[in-house]
């Protein structure tokens, strides 16, 4: 049986800092209608998206980096002397042109190059890749920080041992 998702206190502080900072941007409009921002660490897209907004928050730069490649549709819907209509042709992927094994995420915190591989433990995604770990010793060998992220707690604890609150 799957337990429940229990959100962590470094999660919460993260909507509590996203929500201080909608209350700047906005000073005129009271709370109350101001959106209470979420965040959780369930699965790698939702934990991207929060290791990306907590290191903007920390006025880093942040991106996602897409390494998956493209999709060309090559199907075209044709019709035969009959009336029938039938697909014909076929999807084709092109590879990327990014460098294979990149990290999920690429930073500049504090002056400095971190790239962020997630891993998120909800979904049992835990291992690098060959590829992968070549890309980390490259990044390790040029002096930049190279981490994985399994949860939000635990990228929270490395970012504050690294760069301090």
């Amino acid at each position: 049986m799957k337990k429940p998702y229990r959100k962590s206190e470094a999660l919460k502080i993260l909507e509590k800092m996203d929500f201080e900072n909608l209350v700047s941007q906005y000073p005129n409009t009271p709370t109350k209608y101001l959106p209470k921002p979420t965040y959780s660490d369930n699965d790698a897209n939702s934990l991207t998206k929060a290791i990306i907004r907590f290191i903007w928050l920390k006025n880093g730069q942040a991106e996602r980096v897409n390494s998956i490649g493209k999709q060309i549709d090559r199907r075209e819907t044709v019709t035969d002397i009959c009336g029938r209509t039938r697909q014909v042709g076929s999807l084709q992927w092109i590879r990327s042109t990014g460098t294979t094994g990149t990290a999920d995420i690429s930073a500049t915190i504090a002056g400095r190059s971190v790239k962020i591989e997630v891993k998120c433990s909800a979904t049992g995604d835990r291992y690098q890749s060959e590829a992968q770990k070549a890309y980390e010793r490259s990044i390790l060998k040029a002096g930049g920080l190279y981490f994985i992220a399994t949860d939000f707690e635990q990228f929270y604890n490395w970012y504050n041992q690294n760069f301090g609150r």
